[in-house]
Parts: structure tokens; sequence; C-alpha cells
């Protein structure tokens, strides 16, 4: 299921990086039926894949996910956007009713989602921009950023597809919104939260192996940006066969963790094997070389992969089930379009 989202209001400012990093603005929105013990609705807010803000259809109040939007945005900020995201949940709580008697649906659970957003490039101040919906995990309508239309894969879409199509000033909105004012918004939050979102934190890279006979895991933890890679290489050449690459994972504290696992023979020469990890922004490799004194071989060291697994998920669940989309436009007053 894709990701989609994002967010309001134009301001001028310039970050200067050394180096070229693609930054991105997203906002989740999520809407269900038939899940009694999950809100009916919830937004998330993000910043290079770090929540900034939250609100569901239980609390009913936008609330800041980091000090530094705590502290850079006032109370007017809150509240204003509080009252937008009560407004797209009743969008939202009407578009579900739609879609399911689109698809002669009545009890049980359904899920419809939007992901909207841009990405910024800060060296080539490219821009792309995405606005993606979703029902019941797939596909439900996509913006394509080059044609400014909808498009869908999905019959019970193509209504609203065309009716969307149609309203070509809706479309210069969107355009507009995708290619000018994320953007901004996103140096706006970069420059808030510059002492957080454009740090550098090293990871601390160990050998993990739950048996003699199981792959050997080189797990990388506490590194920051997600932006970053990580192989196996034998007498310095990078290596495919055997190789298992892990995803990019979040961990509780803000950080990330991966994994990379490599298959081999007792009778293989360990020594010949290093773990390379590499840092967006940093110069130069983190290389391990592989030792077999240094893995930890119990199931109790495995823990901080388990760990690491479970937050990911909850935080994906949190994604799916309360987080994605219509757009937040206060400028203008707007309502978000209802599928019809």
């Amino acid at each position: 299921m894709k990701k989609m989202l994002c967010f309001v209001v134009l301001l001028g400012m310039t970050l200067n990086n050394v180096t070229g990093v693609t930054h991105s603005l997203k906002y989740f929105y999520t809407a269900s039926s038939g899940l009694k013990t999950f809100p009916e609705f919830v937004t998330v807010g993000m910043v290079d894949d770090q929540p900034i803000s939250y609100y569901d259809s239980v609390i009913r109040k936008e609330t800041p996910k980091q000090d530094w939007m705590a502290e850079t945005e006032g109370p007017e900020y809150w509240e204003s956007n509080t009252q937008v995201s009560i407004g797209i949940e009743q969008t939202f709580k009407a578009s579900i009713d739609i879609i399911k008697q689109r698809f002669n649906q009545t009890g049980g659970v359904h899920i419809v989602q939007q992901m909207y957003g841009c990405d910024w490039d800060d060296e080539t101040e490219e821009v792309t921009g995405f606005d993606q919906f979703g029902y019941d995990g797939e596909d439900f309508l996509t913006w394509n950023m080059e044609t400014n239309t909808f498009f869908t894969p999905k019959p019970q879409a193509v209504i609203t597809t065309e009716k969307w199509n149609n309203d070509r000033a809706f479309l210069e909105r969107d355009k507009n919104y995708f290619n000018q004012i994320c953007p901004e918004w996103v140096k706006k939050y970069l420059n808030y939260g510059r002492s957080s979102l454009m740090r550098t934190d090293l990871p601390s890279v160990s050998f993990l192996q739950k048996s003699p006979y199981s792959p050997i895991s080189c797990f990388a933890t506490g590194f920051y940006p997600n932006r970053a890679e990580m192989f196996w290489r034998k007498d310095g050449a990078e290596i495919h066969d055997g190789v298992e690459k892990g995803e990019i994972l979040p961990n509780n504290d803000g950080t990330f963790q991966m994994s990379v696992d490599l298959k081999l023979p007792s009778s293989e020469d360990w020594t010949k094997y290093e773990c390379v990890f590499q840092l967006s922004g940093v110069n130069g490799d983190i290389d391990t070389r592989l030792d077999k004194t240094n893995i930890r071989t119990n199931e109790g060291n495995s823990i901080p992969i388990i760990i690491g697994g479970v937050i990911a998920a909850l935080l994906v669940l949190v994604a799916i089930i309360a987080g994605i989309v219509w757009w937040k436009k206060r400028d203008n007053g707007e309502k978000p379009k209802i599928y019809s």
C-alpha cells in the first residue's frame, strides 16, 4: 500500500547544506469503519519520516509530536489545524460510506487512506509531489504530477476520477500546492527543527547469529537520518550471493536500525568478510571485519532486532490506521472533496 499526504501555506526560506539531500513532507489520513478499538479517523504529519503532528477522532485535537514544533507554532496554529482536521474527519466519514456503497459492502472492517506531500532536493531544488488514495489496502486513486490528472485501477473509482479531472480549477490548486506551497513548508519545518532533523548520528554495529547454522546478521542501530546503505564485502568486493538485506526500521528514540544477513558455510574463511555501513552526508564507510569471537549467538542477543521489529510494526499500524489524507486548505477555507 502506497503512502500519501501534505500541508498548507507558503513561506520563503533558504537552507544551506553542504551535500544534496532529498527532504520530505507527508501527511497521512486514515478513516476506518468496523474497528471499535481504534479511532475512526487519524491524521499524522511527517517531515523526513519524523512525526510532527497528530490528530484523531477520540482526542479531537491537533497536537505536536516534536518539541520544536510545540515551541515554534503557537496555540492559534494548533487550534486552527484542529478545526481543519475536524472538518476533514467528517469528509472522510462520508467518503468511506460512498465507497462501501460502490463496492456493495455493508458490514465488516474497511479503511480509506490518503498520503500526500512532496520531496524536495535541497541541492537541485527539484520537487516531486504525490497524492495517493487507498481503500482496504489497495490503490484507489493516484495523482500524476506530470499530467496533473488522477487515474485509477478500480472501476469503482472511475466516476470520481472523471469528476476530479474535469475540475480544472481544483487540479490547478493541487498543482500549485505540490509544486510551490509544499516545498516551502518543507523548508520551514527543516528550519524549525534543524538541530534535530539535520543532525547525523552514527550507528553501533554488531554481528548476531541465532544458531551456528543460521545466517550471520550485521546489525546497525541508532543511526540518523534513515538514508543509509549496508552490504557485505569479501576481499574488498561487494557480494550479493547469499545476502539478504532488511528494511530500515524506526527505533522508539527517533533513530533507525537495519540489518543485512549473510549465509556462510562453516568451512569458509570468515576473515575475508566485512560488513559495510554508509550514511548519507557522512564521508567514509563504517567497515566492520567479521570475527567469530565477536558474534553474539544466543537467543537473548537477538532482542534488539525483535524489539525494533515490534516498534516498527506498531508505527506502521499507526500510519495505516491513523493517517492518510485530505489536505488542509486553511487559507481559502475550501472543504475537502468527497468521493462522489
